[in-house]
């Protein structure tokens, strides 16, 4: 059985929350998410919106900073006019190893788009939307039976879109997370990374504990 989209993410960000999510109910992401997402929607709506309507809606800056950075976005982005009217959306994917849902499919060339509800990095994007990315890419180039060699992720509470190159570090971090997903059949030890534990949903089941004075020193 092929692996979802979302479960790569969820692995590339931590296997262990991973395995305690696939032990919990199904949940349907909640409201916020979608009401984000649809902002990618309406980007020439944005653009033109005045400060008061942009203040009611769920973006993350002020409103003359919104716009200037999605105009920013415009005059970067080599694929802005098929981005704003897509191909397709909300495609189901079925790929050889992965499937899911692309937010967007944006062609000449054919790319899938990924829009996430939260911030971006300073820079790029974050690794699990990356495997995201990688793995829509993935699975639209084995339904067309062609290369699809780049994707798309939107950040738009921000205004910020930005490409992803299907390179050789993130095909490997793809093929990582994979495997974490795949492999999956008992819960995986505790990452390093506990600045990830903070924000997770299951961070009491998994025992998470802030570490001692003597770990720290090194006893």
């Amino acid at each position: 059985m092929s692996v979802t989209f979302s479960d790569l993410r969820v692995a590339a960000y931590c296997p262990r929350k991973l395995y305690y999510r696939r032990r919990g109910p199904n949940r349907s992401p909640p409201e916020h998410v979608a009401e984000r997402r649809d902002l990618s929607t309406c980007y020439p709506e944005l653009l033109a919106a005045d400060d008061a309507t942009l203040r009611d809606l769920p973006i993350e800056k002020p409103p003359p900073a919104y716009r200037k950075r999605l105009r920013q976005t415009r005059e970067r982005l080599d694929c802005w006019e098929r981005l704003v009217d897509p191909a397709a959306r909300n495609v189901l994917l079925r790929g050889k190893d992965a499937r899911g849902i692309a937010h967007k499919i944006v062609d000449d060339p054919p790319r899938p788009a990924i829009v996430s509800p939260g911030d971006p990095p300073p820079s790029g994007v974050w690794e699990p939307h990356s495997v995201q990315a990688v793995a829509a890419a993935k699975a639209l180039a084995w339904e067309r039976q062609r290369p699809v060699e780049s994707a798309i992720v939107e950040y738009p509470t921000h205004g910020v879109v930005r490409a992803v190159e299907l390179t050789t570090r993130r095909k490997s971090q793809y093929r990582s997370a994979l495997r974490a997903a795949a492999e999956l059949d008992g819960p995986p030890s505790r990452i390093e990374n506990e600045a990830k534990c903070e924000p997770c949903e299951y961070a009491t089941e998994c025992g998470v504990r802030s570490r001692s004075l003597g770990s720290l020193l090194g006893d």
